[in-house]
């Protein structure tokens, strides 16, 4: 087929299945499927051995494209990840990050080595692919499919996901190197692991630093071009920490949390923009890397692939969690939970590559094993966690978003801002007019969101629990508006 034909095939192709996946992620909370399995099962149906026919062998691109799509998941991560979050749950989640997935990757191997025969080499390899938890699978289960955690837990579960990648790569390349040459990894692996957590961090730190005093000092010619600008982040920081030898994962998380953190301009649609981007990463990468599997494969490694996956849900996780927070003092049933809760998605696939592509033996057994796993992983914790979220009664009392979200967007620093704040029940305003409320000067109070409600205020309005208001007040102002409204709405 010749040009332009070939090409609108494609795209003909690719919006299909784009569009079908969209669709079918309704299911997902509906059903208590994780959204990412339905993404994958329709890659593989449109497989060379589906129903689409499509031939697609090439790791490489899987690889690069999967890389790029993980980079826009944990930057969008990073953008909604408040600064309070990160004091309350980070000693935990780098704890789960560094030791809880080099002891999963153990466990993991003692299981694949004992229980199904694999050499050491492979029986470690497939350990360190699984030991990580996956980002795009945590923020989508935690933050897109309407459950409300407990702080500390959520923010547990969202950090470890945030940062643990960086050991799973260090494991994998490690291991994959070690087959390929036969040499076993030397002590050089201990020092590495800081070495490329520091200088990550240390990237992401300086760069986020750098790009919050440049969105708020120059002044663009389009408000389009803000999200550019944090793009260029997120890409700037992944490459760059690479480069010098440190984790890009890490160093685009960490960039996003400190640059979300600081005064965004156009921040509710600049976070729309990132968020739509993160939601199209997922939706291609896990249609791309479903393209790579051929079910005849995963049929000769299921018992492998079940009993591992298994393991993973049911005794490596939960032992390693258990273990890692002890520290911490963690009650019993918030333990369990982030045990339970380590979903396993497109990370693990796309470690899976590499030793394919460095041309590994066996290396084709051991992406088809580890895509078993993800499998199993999505189906038995993944579509259990809002069961089991009910059933430890782990739901969080925090009061849902507002129906309808406001935001002052203008091109030039103001000397005011606009903030939503939520009445409960014994807020200091509950049960007043807002005649009553004493405003500061120049504050004032633009809308009221009552459940699917607008209203609009008057002097006579009462103010009641359940609402969600919408101050505008000046900088100076905001200390006595949080005193009269109480603490700003997140998300």
């Amino acid at each position: 087929m010749h040009e332009p034909h070939a090409t609108a095939l494609v795209l003909v192709s690719l919006g299909l299945l784009m569009s079908v996946s969209a669709l079918f992620s309704r299911a997902s909370g509906r059903f208590g499927v994780p959204v990412a399995l339905l993404f994958l099962a329709l890659g593989i149906l449109a497989g060379s051995e589906g129903l689409g026919h499509i031939p697609f062998e090439d790791y490489g691109f899987a690889f690069r494209l999967g890389t790029v799509a993980l980079v826009l998941i944990l930057f969008d991560g990073g953008l909604n990840t408040p600064w309070g979050a990160v004091r309350e749950g980070l000693g935990p989640a780098v704890v789960l990050a560094t030791l809880g997935v080099a002891g999963t990757a153990g466990v993991v191997a003692l299981g694949a080595h004992f229980f199904f025969g694999m050499g050491w080499p492979h029986a470690l390899l497939v350990g360190a692919v699984v030991s990580s938890t996956d980002a795009a699978a945590v923020f989508s289960v935690l933050r897109g499919s309407g459950i409300h955690l407990q702080r500390r837990v959520g923010v547990t579960l969202e950090l470890e996901s945030g940062l643990n990648d960086p050991m799973a790569v260090i494991l994998t390349l490690a291991m994959t190197e070690a087959i390929a040459t036969g040499h076993r990894p030397g002590w050089s692996l201990l020092l590495e692991v800081p070495l490329q957590l520091a200088v990550g961090g240390a990237c992401g730190v300086a760069l986020g630093y750098a790009w919050r005093l440049l969105l708020n000092r120059v002044r663009l010619t389009a408000v389009g071009l803000y999200p550019v600008v944090t793009l260029g982040l997120a890409f700037l920081a992944f490459g760059l920490a690479t480069l010098l030898h440190g984790s890009g994962f890490l160093a685009v998380y960490v960039a996003a949390v400190v640059v979300g953190n600081g005064l965004l301009p156009h921040r509710t649609g600049l976070l729309r923009v990132h968020d739509a981007l993160a939601w199209f990463s997922q939706v291609v990468m896990f249609l791309v890397l479903g393209l790579l599997v051929l079910p005849s494969r995963l049929i000769t490694v299921g018992w492998e692939g079940l009993g591992l996956g298994l393991l993973l849900a049911f005794v490596a996780r939960p032992l390693v969690v258990a273990l890692c927070l002890a520290p911490f003092r963690y009650p019993l049933r918030e333990a369990a939970y982030v045990g339970w809760v380590g979903l396993r998605g497109a990370v693990p696939i796309i470690l899976a590559t590499f030793p394919v592509l460095v041309g590994v033996p066996d290396a084709a057994y051991v992406f088809n094993v580890v895509f078993f796993v993800v499998v199993v992983n999505a189906l038995v914790p993944g579509g259990t966690v809002r069961h089991v979220t009910r059933w430890l009664r782990l739901e969080s009392n925090t009061p849902p978003a507002p129906q309808a979200v406001l935001e002052i967007s203008s091109m030039q620093q103001l000397n005011g801002d606009m903030a939503s704040f939520f009445i409960g029940p014994a807020s200091a305003v509950a049960h007043n007019a807002v005649m009553d409320v004493p405003f500061p000067p120049g504050s004032n109070l633009m809308l009221i969101v009552r459940g699917r409600e607008l209203v609009a205020p008057r002097g006579d309005t009462q103010l009641l629990p359940g609402d969600h208001v919408y101050v505008f007040y000046r900088h100076e102002d905001e200390g006595l508006v949080k005193l009269l409204f109480g603490g700003l709405e997140e998300g």
